[in-house]
């Protein structure tokens, strides 16, 4: 899912002599109280910038579940331990005398939008897209038919899906989306045991893949090779991927030589892979490889969802009825067009990869629900002084790890802006976290710190060593308030 790429990143704005300035004029600021909501990379990011850049910033982090980190912990595929790094910076956020974590507290329900105001001068949200986009097709609520979301969340252990028990008992899967979360989903269902052993992923989700009859794959996209989400690190993992063969059709790639060379670079990268992985017949080992997989998987393009068809029952899916579109326009921004063709695909296991999306966290709170984001101007949340956002929530659920940093630098610097022009009001002192302590102690809501969930990360680490993983997450919420606390 969420690749780090790691490079020298910018500034968010200025030069270092600006930057300087800028640090010392906050340097003797009165004190700013920040709530942040969130605790994922975004909310993360934008806190390791306040805390760098204004030296009387003090930032609470306030997280729904007992544990940090977001998708960084339940979206990134278990197979990609090396992007799970930047927890490390973030953990080094955390233990910052001016910075504190606030696990197992939902605002909205335990405190409210208007309450945190009270006690913070600035209040920055960046609770990420929680929801799943829906088909808003017949037959999407059969049996078999998962969201990519809950899919990740159940063999990442997220503890909401932790029940979800996908059956995995057909040979066909059939994944609608082109996104790197649809390749990670094809990648988890085939790959082979021994190598998924040595993960993170939840022993449950190991032991119903390890029993998997799944041995096909098919990735449907609505749009053509040119408009594929994917990047080239996960498409090339897959091809190479033990005991697999790629199946991709070379018609859909006709015509695509001539042009691929004009293309933007990453998108010439990644067409050039494809066409070699279709359109040239392997030799050697690759040619053996292929011939003695086991499993397959395939890139289905110009096709749209209609409807799920259901079993002779009707209880469950059995397959799936997809138009078959043709494109109009070139490109990235090449649209797709229904035509009167359709063709009926057997599976018995559907996941739906198109998205995630954000959903209102409180009435006070501007939300704009055609886009699902908080509408802003550089993370200043539009008619609310004071209130800022981060992440997904801002723009939308796109972008890898980077993208975030930048984004949460960016909203930093807007807040940081608004003290030093006097925007945000800074000269009456807040009351932060101690005013929230009270409330969550009247209302019987108990708080699990940094340090808890360290005891936490303790123990999923020593779980993990008696098993060969690197961890065995919790997945009960009670348990981890418990193991918290000791």
């Amino acid at each position: 899912m969420w690749r780090l790429f790691t490079r020298v990143c910018p500034r968010a704005r200025g030069s270092e002599a600006f930057a300087g300035l800028r640090e010392l004029s906050l340097k003797t600021s009165p004190e700013l109280k920040v709530c942040i909501i969130g605790s994922g990379p975004a909310g993360f990011y934008t806190a390791q910038h306040l805390l760098k850049y204004h030296k009387s910033a003090v930032v609470d982090i306030y997280e729904k579940l007992p544990v940090p980190f977001g998708l960084v912990r339940f979206g990134v595929a278990p197979d990609h331990p090396e992007v799970k790094n930047v927890i490390n910076a973030f953990t080094q956020t955390a233990h910052h005398d001016r910075c504190s974590f606030y696990g197992n507290v939902t605002i909205g329900k335990d405190i409210s939008i208007e309450e945190l105001k009270q006690a913070y001068h600035a209040l920055i949200l960046t609770y990420g897209a929680e929801a799943n986009r829906t088909l808003g097709i017949p037959g999407e609520n059969l049996l078999g038919v998962y969201s990519a979301k809950m899919f990740v969340g159940w063999y990442n252990g997220l503890p909401e899906n932790r029940n979800l028990n996908p059956e995995l008992s057909s040979e066909t899967a059939i994944i609608l989306g082109h996104g790197n979360v649809a390749l990670d989903i094809a990648r988890i269902l085939l790959s082979p045991i021994d190598s998924l052993r040595k993960t993170d992923i939840a022993a449950h989700a190991l032991e119903t893949i390890a029993a998997s009859k799944v041995k096909r794959v098919l990735l449907v996209g609505r749009r053509g090779p040119l408009q594929v989400a994917f990047t080239i690190k996960e498409l090339r993992e897959m091809i190479n991927l033990p005991d697999t063969c790629p199946l991709l059709n070379p018609s859909d790639f006709e015509g695509l030589k001539q042009i691929v060379k004009d293309l933007p670079r990453p998108r010439k990268r990644l067409t050039e892979l494809m066409l070699k992985a279709a359109l040239e017949k392997p030799s050697g080992e690759e040619a053996e490889r292929r011939a003695t997989a086991s499993k397959e998987w395939g890139l289905q393009f110009l096709r749209s969802p209609l409807e799920v068809i259901p079993s002779n029952d009707g209880k469950r899916v059995a397959g799936i009825r997809l138009s078959v579109n043709k494109l109009e326009g070139l490109g990235e921004s090449a649209k797709f067009v229904q035509t009167e063709d359709v063709e009926d695909v057997e599976c018995g296991l559907m996941l739906s990869s198109i998205g995630y999306k954000s959903h209102p966290i409180d009435p006070s709170v501007p939300f704009d629900q055609q886009q699902g984001i908080i509408p802003n101007n550089l993370g200043r949340v539009l008619h609310a002084p004071g209130l800022y956002c981060s992440g997904w929530v801002k723009r939308g659920p796109t972008g890898v790890i980077v993208t975030t940093m930048h984004d949460g630098f960016e909203t930093a610097e807007s807040v940081l802006e608004d003290a030093r022009l006097r925007v945000l009001d800074v000269s009456a002192s807040k009351g932060g976290y101690q005013i929230m302590e009270a409330l969550l102690k009247q209302r019987g809501v108990h708080p699990v710190s940094f340090s808890g969930w360290e005891r936490i990360d303790n123990v999923e680490v020593a779980n993990g060593e008696k098993a060969g993983k690197p961890r065995e997450k919790l997945l009960d919420v009670q348990e981890m308030i418990e193991v918290a606390n000791q």
